[in-house]
């Protein structure tokens, strides 16, 4: 099976531009601040209201409180109005599509639920694909 290549823009069911999207996270990670791992990461996603939000990392000498891409993302998600994520994209410094660690999946579905689109290492996937079973507010009381 030959692994297919992650600069490739997906078919999109939906007719949405993942090359324009993809284009702001690789934007995004021009302004990463990774002195200790030298590795840049930009995020983007489209809301619900039509807006983009981007994001990337800022690492810290501290390694445990370094901020993932997807941590900008959300916050300026939420400090330009909040809103639902509809449609995401992650890149490494050379703009190849990357998958967003555990902790930022769990952060992406609380923002953009079940049904946020995500390209992916794998093509497009939904979240409930790439985070089965997840925890979110609906499992508190």
């Amino acid at each position: 099976m030959a692994v297919p290549d992650v600069l490739d823009v997906p078919d999109s069911p939906d007719g949405f531009d993942w090359a324009a999207l993809r284009a702001v996270a690789v934007e995004a990670a021009t302004h990463a601040y990774a002195p200790y791992s030298r590795f840049a990461v930009g995020a983007a996603a489209r809301v619900d209201d039509g807006r983009t939000v981007a994001g990337c990392n800022v690492e810290n000498a501290a390694y445990g409180v370094t901020l993932c891409a997807e941590c900008g993302l959300v916050g300026q998600l939420h400090l330009t109005g909040g809103g639902r994520l509809t449609h995401f994209v992650c890149v490494n410094g050379d703009g190849a599509v990357i998958m967003p660690c555990g902790r930022c999946r769990q952060l992406l579905f609380e923002n953009g639920g079940r049904e946020l689109q995500l390209w992916t290492v794998s093509g497009l996937r939904t979240m409930a694909e790439v985070l089965p079973d997840a925890f979110g507010p609906d499992d508190l009381s």
